[in-house]
């Protein structure tokens, strides 16, 4: 099986994240789909270029039922996004859904096929952006009701211990750390409010298991640096 199975009709796979700098940590990324009623869900799709490629998308197709939905939780997120829109659009409706400066990255007729996913609204299968960070970020992250889950883009990781964590990717001195702690953290509060089963991260294995009490845990905590 060219993904892992992470509960029924959610997988999970990794690919080299194609312009990440020499580092062990971030080299690897994650990308998740979910099945969704009629729906597959697709988020921050991004397909291997090891010759596994085609062995993913051929287990992705055999979950297609009457829609395909990808997900963006970040404008640059894109990743392979018009590839498998191309795969599928001419047998199902296949829409994109995300922040408005993903569309910015998408090309051709590809383009059409987007439609920003605001906070608050409701996007296919019931899924939902929220609007986190002061300032607020161009991250959204997701929640999937389908599965009970939580979708990240960078925001928040799983270390390489396990541990999920707020991320920052320059140096954690005071300054910093009070700004994660007093005005970013609290702008993720709404998302313990789910009670989330899984918290879906790009960089990281995945929370399957207690993902409320995780992510708890990783808003209380001081951020995790890491940069390349």
């Amino acid at each position: 099986m060219p993904a892992d199975e992470l509960a029924p009709g959610l997988l999970y796979w990794t690919a080299r994240h194609p312009e990440w700098h020499p580092g062990d940590f971030g080299t690897e990324v994650g990308s998740y789909a979910a099945v969704a009623g009629e729906d597959l869900l697709l988020v921050d799709p991004l397909l291997p270029d090891d010759g596994g490629g085609e062995a993913l998308v051929k287990a992705l197709d055999a979950l297609v039922r009457e829609r395909v939905a990808i997900l963006i939780t970040i404008g640059y997120h894109i990743r392979s996004t018009a590839t498998l829109w191309e795969r599928w659009s001419g047998d199902v409706p296949v829409s994109i859904h995300g922040p408005s400066q993903a569309l910015r990255r998408l090309r051709g007729s590809v383009r059409d096929a987007f439609a920003e996913l605001a906070p608050g609204a409701d996007g296919p299968a019931g899924v939902r952006a929220f609007a986190i960070g002061r300032p607020r970020r161009g991250e959204r992250p997701l929640w999937l009701p389908s599965h009970a889950a939580v979708a990240f883009g960078d925001a928040v990781v799983a270390t390489p211990d396990g541990e999920l964590r707020m991320w920052i990717q320059e140096p954690l001195d005071e300054r910093n750390e009070a700004f994660y702690r007093d005005r970013f953290a609290p702008t993720l509060h709404d998302l313990l409010e789910l009670g989330a089963q899984r918290v879906l991260v790009t960089h990281g294995a995945p929370v399957v298991e207690g993902g409320a009490e995780a992510l708890r845990r990783a808003i209380a905590s001081p951020p995790w640096y890491h940069h390349g």
